[in-house]
Parts: C-alpha cells; structure tokens; sequence
C-alpha cells in the first residue's frame, strides 16, 4: 500500500509547469425545491445547461456529480438525483467548468468537480501625466440573495400535517470600502410549526451557518481568510472555523490552515474538534488541455486527541483529445485497533495504533466525447466509512467490520437533432456481506421546443433492483416558457412499481407535479410547487411557496 501511495503522489505531481492562463466559467445555481423523485434547481439562465448533463455538488466535503438534468426552462431545471442523499433547498448546485469566449463546438466538458473560485480582478491605471502604471483600483461590489419559502404537507397518513419555513441569506461583499477587504456569507433558518422549543433549546437546531467569513489580500499574490469558509482546494477537510491563509507562485498555490470544525450533531461551533492542514495545488491550461493536481495532509482531533489523520489526493486533465479524467484518493494515515493485554487482567485493553497509508476512498471517472452528438462516460468508486476514532470510540468495533462498497457507473448521452436528446445510466454497487448487488437503470428523451406549441417534453424510465425490492418508475414531463424569460412552467406525471422481496408486498403510486416560476421583476422571482402522490391506501399533498430577492 505504501508503494501505491507513492505512485499516486509521484504521478499527480509530475506534471511540467508553463505559462498559459485561460479564464473559466462555472454556473452556479441553488436547489429551490426538492420532490419525492425530482430536484429542482434554479439559476439566472439555463442557456448553457442542456438535458442530460451532469450538475454538480459539494458531498461530504467533496464537489461529486450529484445531479442529472432531466428537463429544464429559461431559468430551472429538473434533475434526477445521482447520490444516495438528501437534497435540501439552497443547496449549492454548480455546472462543468466552461472556457468564457470559446465556441460551444470546441468545449470539452471536464468532469473535474473542483468549484473554481473567481479572483478579484484589480486593473492597473495609467497614470496619464508620467505615463507609469498606477497602483490597482480596487471596487466596491456587493452582490447576494434573500429568500424565504414555506413548505406545507398535508396528508391522510398517520404523519399528519406539516408546516416548515425556511429563510435564507447569501452576501458577498468584494473590496469593502475600496479596500483589500472583503467578506462573504451563506446563512440559513429554519423552524416547523408547533417546534419551536427545539429552538430555544439550541438556536443552532434552526440556524445553520454555512460560510461566514472575511479575507484580506496580502500583496499581490497572498491571502488571508477567517471565519467559517469551506476551501475549494481541500475541500474534503470541511468547514473550518477559524484562520487559511494561502499564497500563489505562477501556477502553484500553497496555503495552510487551522481552526476548529463544525459541531456534528448540530453544525454549530465546537472549539474541541480542533484540526489543522496544508496543501498545494498546480494548475495550468496547456494548448490542448488543462490539468490539475492537489495534494493535502488534514489532522483532526476530539478533544486534543486524534480523532482522524489523512492525505487528500485528487487529478484532473483534458490533456487528451475529446477525453477527460478525474480522480481523487483518500488515504488514512491514522487508525488503530484495541487488543486484550493478555499480562494483565482480561478486562484490560491495549490501544495499537497504525500509521502507515491506507486507501479509504476512490473515485475514478473518465468521459469521452466521440463527437459533438455522443459522449460517453464511466465512473468507478471505492468507499469505506469515515472513522473518526474518539468521535464514534463507543461504536468503533461496528464501523471496523463495515466492509468496502464498490460501484460502477456508466452513462451516455446522444444528440441525433438539434432539439432531440436521448441518454442512459446504470450503475452497479455491490458490497461482499449484501444478499445481492444493487442494479439501477435510467434512460431518458427529451425533445425541446416542440412546433408550434413552444412545449419541451421528457419521456423517463428507472429500472431498481436491491437485496429487498425490484420494481420501475415511468414518468412524461412537458414545460414551457408560459412568458419566455417571465413565467415558466411544469407538469410531470410519474408511475411507481415496487415489489418487496422480503415481503412479498407490491407499492403502486401515482404521483402528479405542477411547477411555476414567476420572474417578477429582475431580480425578484416567486416560486410555486405542488406533489400529489396517490396509492390505495393515502393521499400525499406537499406544497411549496418561495419568494426570493438577489441584489
């Protein structure tokens, strides 16, 4: 293992440095609604997502494909999820990096999933009276986004009825005062009805601060961050609430970090998970490609005892014609198990620690793009459970004898017409104590802007098979721009058929969606969503209303 972990380093960081710059663009849009089969996702323009791509999000502290789009209007998009997770409104939801200036015929959509972070462009002015470059005149800019949405449920089932708020607040604020200053937030409250003692009992059962921070510009090339922010560039270690700093030399960007993380059970703060970090990061764009490399080392500790220790390596290029890679590796560096003093009495135990490398979680992902109309795309993924020794010490000896998931995923996608997309998915995880692998099948078309009615309508299948029930999902979604660039909207019906193995019970469903979204003025939109789902037994009806201001 310590020869594989070499190999990897070795390999990652060979790369030659050279000195060509081009600027990237990534979209970035927020989850405003989530159904029983669907996320909604909004952002200011769709015009460079199309159905069947690929949406991604940060998971775990890592930026993996999350999303795939299986409709969309001028400004949202309906996606199929493709992590075991649950989706909350407001998340984070980013696009492939896209050259700005470059024709669509010649972008090759890497599925690199770091988030690259604009810089501050500060232009020199010339001095017209000697001619010399003057200092860099720094602008104040202001951007962010308010919103407030309700979500109401109402039901036959014994859960009964529900109602949830929520309120969300992004502020960026870029060379406050004209200065070197700046500051960013991501701030959200959320309460439900006849629950609101569980506020007063810890405020942070309802607010969750996900990014809440300042950073100075250190000369030229250096920064320097505090608060709660989440680096792009290691972002496996988490939020860290406390100083980063980092400085960039051509193409090399170095930095460290130390703070505290996030409390687990609530995410607010907890000065007892100290932890601390360095990394370095290379990127260049070469004339037929780009790569990228980053290597870290991350500690983390409970109450100043080591809690997780490990190396964080990730690569991506498109140094291959029409071919793109991305990979990332975790490797524990820390790990230990506790062994009977057989000298001692037979109650006593003995901690015995390890540190040699590790590999706890692999990703690997290729895409090819055979021509402007197909590209195909096959991804293999190796995780383990994230221990954290002095976190979960009560249940260890579970989380130990947890073996290695695997999986396969592969996913094409073709465009024989202009307005006419067709794609497909499979995967394929298997654990070696599972009754069975996991097999999940979806396919999917999508004809956009049909004559003469302006609508765009998807066709979708899901095939399922797990250890404990096999079945289907058939749905028909139609949208359209009611008033382009105004009003959109939705309407999707979907069939459920499940079948439990172990019970040998059947689930059918009808489930029904209507969506609108209603740009009322330029930067003010409402949203309005509705679910009824209908099986033999119950009536489920969820409805969602959200109001949202950017500025």
């Amino acid at each position: 293992m310590k020869k594989i972990f070499l190999i990897f380093l070795l390999g990652i960081l060979s790369a030659n440095a050279v000195h060509c710059q081009t600027m990237l663009q990534k979209d970035e849009g927020v989850v405003s609604y989530v159904s029983s089969q669907n996320v909604y996702v909004k952002f200011s323009s769709t015009e460079n997502i199309s159905a069947g791509d690929t949406l991604f999000m940060m998971v775990d502290g890592k930026y993996q494909p999350a999303l795939k789009v299986r409709n969309l209007s001028s400004i949202s998009c309906v996606c199929m999820p493709l992590l075991n997770r649950k989706f909350t409104t407001s998340d984070r939801i980013y696009t492939n990096n896209r050259p700005v200036g470059v024709k669509e015929e010649t972008i090759l959509k890497p599925t690199d999933t770091k988030v690259q972070v604009p810089e501050i462009v500060n232009t020199p002015v010339k001095d017209t009276l000697t001619g010399a470059a003057a200092k860099p005149v720094r602008k104040q800019l202001v951007t962010g986004r308010v919103s407030a949405a309700s979500y109401i449920n109402l039901s036959d089932t014994p859960s009964g009825n529900s109602l949830r708020m929520r309120y969300n607040l992004t502020l960026n604020a870029k060379n406050i005062g004209n200065s070197r200053l700046s500051a960013e937030s991501y701030v959200s409250f959320a309460h439900k009805s006849k629950h609101w003692g569980e506020i007063k009992d810890n405020i942070f059962n309802g607010l969750k601060i996900y990014n809440l921070s300042l950073n100075y510009e250190i000369g030229k090339n250096a920064r320097i961050y505090a608060g709660r922010k989440i680096n792009p560039k290691i972002s496996n270690m988490g939020a860290v609430d406390g100083i980063q700093f980092e400085i960039k030399t051509n193409s090399i960007t170095t930095g460290v970090l130390a703070g505290s993380r996030p409390d687990y059970t609530d995410y607010g703060f907890n000065t007892s998970l100290f932890q601390y970090g360095a990394f370095i990061n290379h990127e260049h764009t070469y004339p037929n490609g780009n790569v990228q490399s980053t290597l870290a080392f991350i500690e983390q500790k409970n109450a100043g005892i080591t809690d997780r220790r490990f190396s964080y390596i990730q690569h991506s290029n498109t140094l291959v014609k029409n071919l793109s890679f991305f990979g990332s590796a975790e490797f524990d560096l820390y790990r230990y198990n506790l062994k009977v003093d057989s000298s001692q009495a037979a109650t006593d135990t003995l901690k015995v620690t390890n540190t040699s490398p590790k590999l706890s979680n692999l990703y690997l992902s290729l895409r090819y793009r055979f021509s402007a109309k197909l590209s195909l795309s096959l991804s293999y993924s190796s995780r383990q459970n994230i221990i954290y020794y002095e976190t979960y010490k009560s249940f260890i000896d579970q989380l130990l004898e947890k073996e290695t998931q695997q999986g396969f995923m592969m996913q094409v996608s073709y465009r024989p017409l202009k307005k006419l997309s067709l794609g497909a998915n499979g995967g394929y995880r298997f654990r070696k104590s599972d009754p069975g692998p996991s097999k999940n099948l979806y396919a999917y078309a999508t004809y956009s802007q049909i004559p003469f009615v302006g609508i765009s309508a998807t066709l979708t299948a899901t095939l399922l098979e797990t250890s404990y029930l096999r079945g289907g999902i058939y749905g028909l979604g139609l949208s359209r721009d009611i008033v382009r660039g105004k009003l959109s909207g939705a309407f999707t019906y979907r069939f459920i058929d499940y079948f439990y193995t172990n019970s040998s019970a059947n689930l059918m469903q009808h489930t029904g969606e209507i969506s609108l979204n209603w740009k009322l003025m330029k930067k003010l939109t409402c949203s309005f969503y509705y679910e009824g789902t209908f099986d033999s037994r119950y009536i489920f009806n969820r409805f969602y209303v959200q109001l949202a201001k950017s500025f």
